[in-house]
Order: structure tokens, then sequence, then C-alpha cells
């Protein structure tokens, strides 16, 4: 299969791309400059230099490629609607990559006995309204004749396939801890995310180009941890004492207040049926606590 991967220079879509590459099939990846083409033409994936601004090289990507993956932002709605336009009325496959975020409380790092499902969304945060704006865009192409659907990961961890990157939320953490020595987390640090590992993620994806049906949207987790326990861990692997309460302004000093109040300091639980009852996804890795231990340092 033809597909055309944006983000491909990216962890998400720079693993994903990589893994089809193994699989068989034949990616050409969106990259924005000469630096990024070589390192994907090494990986044997075929590079185009360009970027989501370029309304009329994604809509020409989409018609020419057998399937679609968007891997880079999620925010970007123009990208997203060059690309439809590129796959309305073909029936082919346009896989959407968005973010559990989406129903992330922003609880400055307590805890929350919330759960959400993948037919039961809450209306969006006013910070998060235009993501899930797109998120929509995306499942109602399915309507004219495009087999979409929006993949929503949640943490990913796990390192990349291929490309040397980082996934978004722990290597933060990570970073923070070596500059200091002491490993910090948001608030209490007892908000709960779900999560998955990347090779997990890329096996979905694998699946979602032949079996998807037109319009499902798939929460994709395979376990779900505290950041008081995944600190915890990640403090046991680098040697380092028990980890510290961080007030949120501080965190947000150092992250940013997108970073600070969704990525690391909400809770966002989620169960997902529709990859393991339409696709037959079968997650391998399930404890992102053992990752860090063993294997994140």
């Amino acid at each position: 299969m033809n597909v055309f991967v944006t983000g491909a220079a990216g962890f998400i879509g720079g693993s994903i791309a990589t893994g089809l590459v193994r699989a068989g099939h034949h990616v050409t990846g969106l990259v924005r400059n000469a630096e990024q083409a070589s390192e994907l033409s090494a990986l044997g994936i075929q590079p185009i230099v360009g970027t989501l601004e370029d309304s009329a090289l994604l809509t020409a990507q989409a018609r020419a490629a057998d399937a679609v993956i968007n891997a880079a932002s999620s925010d970007h709605r123009g990208a997203v609607e060059a690309l439809i336009d590129g796959l309305k009325g073909s029936n082919k496959v346009l896989l959407h990559t968005s973010g559990s975020s989406i129903v992330g409380d922003a609880s400055g790092g307590r805890s929350s006995e919330t759960i959400y499902y993948e037919n039961k969304l809450p209306p969006p945060t006013a910070d998060k309204a235009a993501r899930v704006a797109i998120d929509n865009l995306v499942l109602d192409a399915a309507k004219q004749g495009v087999n979409s659907a929006v993949i929503c990961n949640t943490l990913i961890y796990g390192h990349s396939l291929g490309v040397k990157r980082d996934s978004v939320q722990l290597p933060r953490l990570l970073k923070q801890a070596r500059k200091s020595g002491v490993v910090r987390h948001v608030g209490l640090g007892q908000n709960i995310w779900s999560n998955v590992h990347i090779e997990d993620v890329v096996e979905l994806y694998k699946l979602a180009l032949t079996r998807n049906q037109p319009g499902t949207f798939y929460f994709v987790e395979s376990g779900e941890a505290s950041f008081i326990d995944m600190t915890t861990a990640m403090a046991r692997a680098l040697m380092l004492g028990e980890p510290q309460d961080w007030p949120l302004a501080d965190a947000e000093a150092e992250w940013g207040y997108e970073m600070a109040n969704y990525g690391l300091g909400s809770n966002s639980r989620v169960r997902g049926k529709h990859a393991r009852e339409l696709l037959g996804w079968a997650p391998k890795r399930t404890s992102v606590v053992e990752w860090i231990l063993n294997e994140m340092v």
C-alpha cells in the first residue's frame, strides 16, 4: 500500500512510517527540510519537503496515495481540510491523530475518578474546543466518501522506531530531573493518565489501514498510572531521592501553560473498545511503570 504520512520526522509519525516500511508498505513522508529528508531516506521512507501550510501539496499527495495518516499537528485545521479535499469520494483511508488531553481536566495534579468512553465524550473545554472541532471534521468526512478515523492516543511511552525523537510527556519530566537533580510532578502528582507503548500504537495504525470502519473514533490505551507512580519509578531509575510536589505556577514556568496544565497536570482516564473489537488490536505492553524502571534511562 502507498501511504502518505504527515509528521514523518516526528516521534509518532516517524515511528508509524518506519513500522509501515518494515511491514512492506511504500511510505511517503512530509518533512520540513533537507536534513529531515535525508534522515527519512536512510530509513526507506520517500521524503516530500513541505509544510502543513502547503494545501495544494497536501491535497495532491492525498490524491496520489492509497491511504493517508495525519501524524503532524492535531490542531492545524487547514491541513486536515486539504487532506480531506484530496480524498473526497475515494473511500480511501484517512487516519487523523488526536490526543486524549481533549478530555483532560487541568486539575493541577489532583486525582479524579471520572473515566471517559468512545461513545460518550464530554463537551470540550474552551482550551480544547478547536481540536475537538477538527476531530469532528474528520469523522464527518465519512459522509463524503472518506474512510476516516480519529485515533486519539493517550500518554505514549517507549523509544521511537527509526527516527531519533522523544515522546511528549515523560521526557520532559526526565529532562527537568537531570537538569535539577530532583524529579518533580505537578501539584501532588495524584492525577492519572491512561497510557500506551509506541510499538502498540504503531500496530494499531497498521491494522486501521485495512480494517477501519468509516467515521470511527478510537481511544488508544493499554493501562493507566498516576504521575506520582511514574515519577517515583523515574526517581528510582535515576537513583535520586523521592519525587517532589511542584506548585502549578512553577510547573508552568518550566513547561508552559499547555504542558503543565494538560500534558502533565490533568487527569485523562479513558477506555478504548473500538480498536480491540473492530480492529482486533491486542496491545503487548501494559505497564508504563515497569518501562520507566527497566528501559527508559
